[in-house]
């Protein structure tokens, strides 16, 4: 499956139930597609008891900033294991807070996706979600979208 090329976003949510005023948590996701227009749903796959699927097992809203070729750094902080911490990542990345999902919107993407999950699958080592898109909006991100293929980020040539 290395050899297929995929769109990269950060999916995002905010954990209500972490500390006083909560906290963000963030996942860079190659995983992500389009499933319907009508009405408009997408598919995420997160890794099973990651933190993410944990989030968004009890929180249903969250959010997927899809990333633009200029944002390589940012994808591959959010990829890795055993990182800072997710609020200090925050910190330094520039975002705006999403009006339905409460999660952070990433300035500067393609797209930013709010969505709320309607459905989830257990597949294997990893749980899927079928979730309808609530708000879209188009920020203008410069440059083409970040891709991912045989294991590395690469825009489109």
């Amino acid at each position: 499956m290395s050899r297929l090329a995929s769109g990269v976003v950060l999916v995002t949510g905010h954990d209500e139930e972490d500390g006083p005023r909560g906290s963000d948590v963030g996942m860079t996701a190659t995983a992500f597609v389009s499933v319907s227009l009508e009405p408009p749903l997408v598919l995420l796959s997160v890794r099973t008891e990651s933190r993410m699927d944990e989030l968004l097992e009890r929180q249903p809203l969250w959010a997927a900033s899809l990333l633009t070729e200029g944002q390589r750094q940012t994808a591959g902080r959010f990829a890795m294991k055993g990182r800072l911490s997710d609020r200090l990542m925050f910190q330094e990345t520039p975002h705006v807070r999403g009006e339905f999902s409460g999660a952070p919107l990433l300035d500067g993407a393609l797209a930013q996706l709010e969505c709320r999950t309607e459905q989830r699958v257990a597949a294997g080592d990893h749980t899927l979600l079928v979730a309808r898109v609530l708000n879209t909006v188009l920020p203008g991100g410069q440059g083409g979208p970040l891709t991912y293929f045989q294991g590395r980020y690469r825009g489109l040539a």
